[in-house]
């Protein structure tokens, strides 16, 4: 079992220096960190890195739970990752620690996962009732045809008159699946 920290500031102002003293006086055998906000690209590679860092048994530790994002689904998406790696997270100011079998830290867990449900839960219901209004608004959805409708007409009458999947994908200048697929949906 090993400390694993993670510290982070948000911008290039900010003093890294007092998470990392904290963190090795937990006795982190190794830190992770980085000056980025975090929603960044950056932020999210040095968590990945973190992830694929730590083993079963180790302990990811934190100053503050914040400092591991900035949104909670971003954050409980990380706590997730590190526990389904059977490794076990804690901050220092004492908000989560997930460290021991208590009743409590399961409680914990739980809680963390059903949230991270929750907010998937909202953000599937969000995205569906999105999509149901636009195409109620007429939006189509999905790629665009590679043959106008006016293109599609031609190779049906084409196709009728004797007309081979082969030769119109070639004058079309699209593959003969695409051919096929008009012929087929009329």
């Amino acid at each position: 079992m090993a400390l694993v920290g993670f510290a982070r500031v948000s911008t290039v102002g900010q003093d890294l220096d007092n998470q990392l003293e904290a963190l090795e006086k937990a006795g982190c055998e190794r830190i992770f960190h980085g000056k980025q906000s975090g929603v960044s690209k950056e932020n999210e590679n040095k968590l990945n890195e973190l992830v694929a860092y730590v083993r079963d048994g180790d302990v990811v530790v934190t100053t503050k739970l914040d400092r591991l994002g900035r949104s909670l689904k971003s954050i409980l998406e990380i706590i997730q990752q590190i526990t389904d790696k059977g490794a076990t997270f804690k901050t220092l100011d004492g908000a989560i620690n997930t460290t021991n079998d208590s009743p409590f830290a399961r409680a914990q867990l739980s809680l963390i996962g059903t949230f991270a449900q929750l907010e998937r839960d909202l953000i599937a219901q969000r995205t569906t009732e999105g999509r149901e209004a636009a195409k109620t608004r007429g939006v189509k959805f999905g790629r665009k045809s590679a043959l106008s409708e006016e293109q599609q007409k031609q190779v049906l009458k084409k196709l009728s008159n004797g007309g081979t999947v082969y030769a119109l994908a070639k004058e079309y200048q699209v593959s003969r699946q695409t051919i096929m697929r008009v012929r087929d949906r009329n």
